[in-house]
């Protein structure tokens, strides 16, 4: 059997893929997948069809003959002489008017477009419709981009991503859509963290900053804005946020300042000049802004998550607790990704000469069983969305004052489960903890906070037991006793005591009697919410896992005879991530160059790119982007934001022509090299065109 040059999965009956995504139309709900590319095949001897299909991003979505085009790209492949393709079919779907648009290429024959809507019926594809799919491809291409972790291009199985914009053409179209589009941008729905998608806050302005942000192209963003605020001042927030980028802050402090006067209680204003006084280390200017934020949008976790950050920064950890207590939480929606049916064979090919040798990953999957028990279980690796955001400010707390104090504090500001047990038991008719209950609490009308159920909290409440299961394997030593390392985390790591939720008090059915004196030390406590409960425990978990690291490391370096502290591939790289996460980054980038040191690991050669971006390492910050660009070719990806941002980078500090020869002098499969060298030219060719800040 011949390789194909591309990613192909093969049916186990032909369009199956095509009426799974069909069946999947009515339950799409914001963006969209990517496009579908579907392939009937047949021999050239004439034998049965065989239907094959792959997913793409960025090809240029703006006409049915742009995609006919893609299809007839691998019509004649040059690598299949023994089959030949008699139709192809394009899929792209149009999130703002919910029709998946349909070219349809026979060969020999005609091109056909199309577009069908949730309920399967055809309808005429207009020349309207087809800029909002346009719109959508772009946006689409910059969201399912890769982040150079590695993690999304191997959540979908067989996607090529191209870069949707590689001229300034292109740009001028993209912009265009844009602007006739902005004001239906709210139907697109937005990022998981915001509740309620809106003009400022959606898929389409998260898209357009993104490419802003990306290219440097301020001064097209800026233009872009200026007339979009002419139509509606709330927008100011998004052309404020441009001219910061573009250094041009005066400009845009005086913007904030007209906008919120005539929209006193704009959330995204407020936010926008909170953040640019929090940068500017005016935390008390960014507390009276970020405070106001809370009061115009209550139920939006951002402006809570914000007010807490700025607690942490002025150190008043009671506050930045209770604040982040008060976070309305929202269950993690995940990307519109296909549901395809279970294929009959699966064909990720790489070209030989194509790839560098330590980057060949075909034959090295993830396996599990190389990663100890106690590593797979680590439920903080999971978080996404709110639940990551308000953990992240939970362990930044832990870094800056420590796990001890930190309690200490917890027990200052929540009711303990041991102390609402005692007074249950000795203070009447009154529950301690309904006090706290019904005390007057920072919360201003929030939204309801997710249940224990919500992405990956415990459902059960006996924390404490999972804990200890989960770790149980590790503190044992070949004997079946504790090790070393575990007695030292145990000793070192206090396991954090229970709160008492407010679901617990609920549960009990018990009315709050304010006159009852025997819970007046509870009126200053408030009750703990579930779901910041259980991030407590998470983090316990986390800094045992780690501290026993830490001491097992400790102790191999100190007794020359037991050798090389050894662990998995695997297991380095979520050791890395796991210090990572922890604020402890030099111990992170050590576990990412251990990894790196067995096997190429995407995700532990990004960690080490952010290491020696820190330190001004021009030379070790390009060759490991190009082993990532190396890594995405061979995974059919030739698009990445984060590693075009960080080549732009390059060219702005240090110069086209100095980054030109780093590259130049690496010896680079060729492919690679072409590749490399695109990425630098664009780069560059932003700066050549005048539209940067």
């Amino acid at each position: 059997m011949v390789v194909p040059a591309l990613p192909e999965i093969v049916e186990e009956e032909i369009e199956t893929a095509i009426e799974s995504r069909n069946e999947a139309l009515q339950s799409i709900r914001e963006l969209g997948p990517p496009d579908l590319v579907h392939l009937v095949k047949q021999s050239k001897s004439g034998g049965r069809q065989t239907g094959v299909y792959h997913h793409v991003t960025g090809v240029d979505a703006s006409s049915s003959a742009s995609l006919a085009a893609y299809v007839n790209t691998l019509v004649y492949s040059p690598n299949d002489k023994t089959h030949k393709v008699v139709s192809g079919l394009y899929c792209c779907y149009n999130a703002f008017s919910h029709l998946d648009m349909r070219v349809e290429v026979k060969i020999p024959g005609g091109v056909e477009s199309y577009c069908i809507d949730e309920r399967g019926d055809k309808r005429v594809a207009s020349e309207g419709l087809w800029l909002e799919t346009f719109l959508c491809a772009v946006l689409r291409a910059y969201s399912y981009a890769d982040d150079g972790s590695g993690d999304s291009i191997k959540k979908i199985i067989g996607v090529r991503r191209f870069d949707p914009i590689t001229s300034t053409e292109v740009e001028h179209r993209f912009l265009e859509a844009a602007e006739r589009l902005f004001f239906k941008g709210s139907q697109l729905g937005s990022e998981p963290e915001i509740q309620v998608p809106n003009t400022v806050s959606n898929h389409l302005t998260t898209g357009l900053l993104n490419y802003i942000h990306t290219t440097g192209r301020y001064t097209s963003g800026i233009n872009l804005f200026e007339k979009l605020r002419t139509r509606d001042v709330e927008v100011s927030s998004l052309l404020a946020r441009v001219l910061i980028a573009a250094d041009e802050e005066v400009q845009a402090v005086k913007l904030l300042h007209d906008a919120i006067s005539e929209l006193p209680m704009d959330y995204s204003l407020l936010a926008c000049q909170s953040a640019f006084c929090q940068g500017k280390g005016r935390l008390d200017w960014a507390l009276e802004c970020a405070k106001r934020s809370v009061t115009a949008a209550p139920s939006e976790f951002g402006t809570w998550a914000k007010l807490a950050e700025i607690y942490v920064g002025l150190e008043q950890w009671d506050l930045a607790l209770l604040t982040l207590n008060s976070c309305p939480m929202f269950t993690y929606q995940d990307k519109d990704a296909p549901r395809m049916p279970e294929p009959a064979r699966v064909l990720l090919p790489v070209l030989p000469e194509s790839m560098l040798d330590e980057i060949d990953e075909s034959q090295q999957g993830y396996d599990s069983e190389l990663v100890h028990p106690s590593l797979r279980k680590l439920h903080a690796a999971g978080y996404k969305g709110t639940f990551l955001k308000a953990y992240s400010l939970l362990t930044e707390i832990t870094a800056k004052i420590g796990w001890d104090q930190l309690l200490k504090i917890r027990s200052q500001v929540f009711v303990m489960e041991e102390e609402y047990r005692s007074e249950k038991q000795t203070g009447g008719n009154q529950n301690a903890s309904t006090v706290a209950l019904h005390s007057p609490s920072p919360r201003v009308n929030g939204a309801s906070p997710a249940g224990p159920e919500a992405d990956g909290a415990d459902e059960d409440n006996d924390g404490d037991s999972r804990i200890s299961t989960s770790l149980s394997a590790l503190a044992k030593d070949t004997n079946g006793a504790p090790s070393n390392s575990t007695l030292a985390a145990d000793e070192s790591i206090e396991k954090p005591n229970h709160t008492i939720t407010s679901e617990e008090v609920k549960a009990g059915n018990e009315e709050p009697t304010p006159s009852n004196s025997h819970y007046t030390q509870f009126h200053n406590k408030r009750l703990c919410e579930r779901w910041l409960d259980n991030l407590f425990m998470v983090l316990y978990e986390d800094l045992r896992i780690y501290t026993i690291w830490r001491t097992d490391m400790a102790r191999a370096k100190s007794e020359e005879s037991t050798g090389e502290y050894r662990k998995s591939a695997e297991e380095w790289e979520i050791l890395g991530e796991l210090a990572e996460r922890l604020h402890h980054f030099p111990e992170a980038v050590e576990a990412y160059q251990s990894c790196l040191r067995l096997r190429f690991s995407p995700k532990a050669m990004t960690g080490v790119l952010r290491m020696y971006e820190g330190q001004g390492r021009t030379g070790e910050v390009l060759q490991a982007v190009i082993r990532l660009i190396a890594w995405q070719y061979r995974w059919y990806s030739e698009f990445s934001p984060a590693l075009l941002q960080t080549v732009r980078k390059l060219i702005e500090t240090e110069g086209a022509v100095k980054v030109r020869s780093i590259v130049q002098a690496t010896s680079l499969p060729q492919p690679v090299l072409d590749l490399t060298h695109r990425y630098v030219e664009l780069c560059a060719s932003f700066r050549s065109n005048g539209s940067d800040g």
